[in-house]
């Protein structure tokens, strides 16, 4: 089977959210992946999802992350009930634009702080947050949170302490704060899927930094009101036997109806951009030489010639 060509892939905004497998082998059969377990075989087109979470018991061949790799499949091993994650991929563009951007704004002050504000801006529609600054805009935010944490936990009659969870105990936690676990897995593993389709780094963050994964949580903190606070205190009402299965299956649903993934790309472009233009030629092998001077040079070609004295 020959390597796809990029533009014939699905960009990412329309493929599926994620897919969730455990207790299974993965292996490569042409441009599908095939997932065996004791029930049979299931074959999955590589190029139709964004993301695979790969929970306990699941092991996968080389060839299927060579498949994986080129359809630009991110894919995330998470540990037990899905509290731990290591996420890989290539991204669907060769052009390092929205990189350099990302890097651009991430290193000036007053770009990262417009960041900053967009970002607060989107969770508070209809106000102007231009005046705050980042000590304010955290106070806001934070009061907005507990606020989304206490009416949904009187919607669903189940009592709120506060986040508290242990990365290495899962069954440490109560209910609630299992299911906010498991959900936000699954939505950082999306956030991490767009990221790297998009060609942008996922350690280069704005409101967080210092981790690899900065950025990740930035994108997905703008939608955890909206989807897996309230699905949490949903599912720990319902008490399901499997509740990281509920909860998996429910965040999913809820991002699929709410278009999240398409919502992602859009937004990323939209904080990196002055105007909302979403799409670029993925396709377009663009590569330039820096010039101190006129800031770009073409490539492929020989500079030899003598210029002003110098060869």
């Amino acid at each position: 089977m020959m390597r796809p060509e990029l533009q014939a892939l699905p960009q990412i905004g329309s493929r599926m959210t994620f897919l969730y497998l455990e207790h299974c082998q993965l292996n490569r059969e042409d441009s599908a992946i095939t997932v065996r377990d004791e029930r049979g075989i299931v074959y999955v087109p590589a190029a139709s999802i964004s993301v695979l979470l790969l929970g306990p018991g699941t092991t996968i061949t080389h060839r299927a992350m060579e498949l994986i790799g080129d359809a630009g499949v991110s894919v995330v091993w998470i540990g037990e009930h899905g509290v731990r994650y290591y996420a890989g991929g290539r991204p669907l563009t060769h052009r390092s634009k929205m990189l350099m951007r990302q890097a651009e704004m991430v290193s000036n002050q007053r770009l990262h702080l417009a960041v900053v504000r967009k970002m607060y801006q989107m969770r508070f529609p209809g106000e102007d947050v231009s005046h705050l600054t980042t000590q304010q805009l955290r106070g806001r935010e934070g009061s907005r949170i507990r606020t989304v944490y206490r009416k949904a936990s009187r919607q669903w009659n189940v009592p709120w302490n506060g986040r508290e969870y242990d990365p290495h105990n899962f069954s440490s936690g109560d209910a609630v704060n299992q299911a906010l676990s498991a959900g936000h897995a699954c939505l950082y593993g999306l956030a991490h899927a767009v990221i790297a389709a998009l060609g942008c780094s996922p350690g280069l963050g704005f409101v967080h930094v210092g981790h690899e994964c900065s950025f990740v949580y930035d994108i997905a903190d703008l939608y955890k009101a909206e989807v897996t606070i309230p699905i949490a205190f949903e599912i720990a009402a319902q008490q399901p036997e499997d509740l990281s299965a509920a909860t998996r299956r429910r965040v999913r649903d809820a991002m699929t109806e709410a278009h999240i993934l398409e919502r992602m790309v859009h937004d990323i472009h939209m904080l990196f951009s002055s105007n909302e233009q979403t799409s670029e030629d993925i396709s377009a092998e663009i590569l330039y030489l820096w010039d101190s001077q006129n800031g770009l040079a073409a490539s492929g070609v020989s500079y030899g010639i003598r210029e002003e004295g110098v060869t």
